[in-house]
């Protein structure tokens, strides 16, 4: 590796000024844009519609959820490409757990991928399954939180 550090910019621009700011609770929409230099569109976010947000948009606690499911793919990706193990279809339909607490405060409890992956061979998929594990120790994101990261991976052969 090239570079031993990494550093990603983020601008997060609120643009749910309704015409009184912030002069009380309800007066202003939690509405915001999440973008970078070089992407051609901006992440559309909002809080969870429980706090005012606006439920078409995606809220930070998605964006987690959504990080680490990424995060893993990329790494079963690159893993199966150099087991040899060829992939042709990869899903997943990640659930993250958060907690409330009285104050107000939350965090999340534990997040579960279920990956479901397609591959060529049959005979891989005992190697491809295995490489889950592999896969949560190396992903930046996962290594990164407070909390368990769990895996119900499945994989089937492309002509099953």
């Amino acid at each position: 590796m090239s570079d031993a550090k990494h550093h990603y910019e983020i601008e997060v621009v609120w643009t749910g000024d309704l015409g009184q700011g912030t002069a009380h609770y309800r007066a202003y929409s939690r509405n915001h844009e999440i973008g970078a230099r070089g992407k051609r569109i901006p992440i559309e976010g909002s809080s969870v519609p429980v706090f005012r947000g606006d439920a078409s948009r995606y809220n930070p606690e998605e964006l987690l959820v959504a990080s680490l499911s990424a995060c893993h793919m990329l790494w079963m990706l690159h893993l199966c490409a150099e087991a040899g193990i060829v992939v042709t279809a990869y899903s997943d339909r990640a659930r993250g757990v958060m907690l409330l607490e009285p104050d107000g405060s939350g965090r999340f409890e534990e997040v579960t991928l279920n990956p479901e992956m397609r591959i060529t061979d049959p005979s891989r998929i005992p190697d491809a399954l295995a490489l889950n594990q592999r896969a949560n120790a190396l992903c930046f994101i996962a290594n990164s939180v407070r909390f368990p990261v769990h895996h119900n991976p499945r994989v089937t052969a492309a002509d099953a």
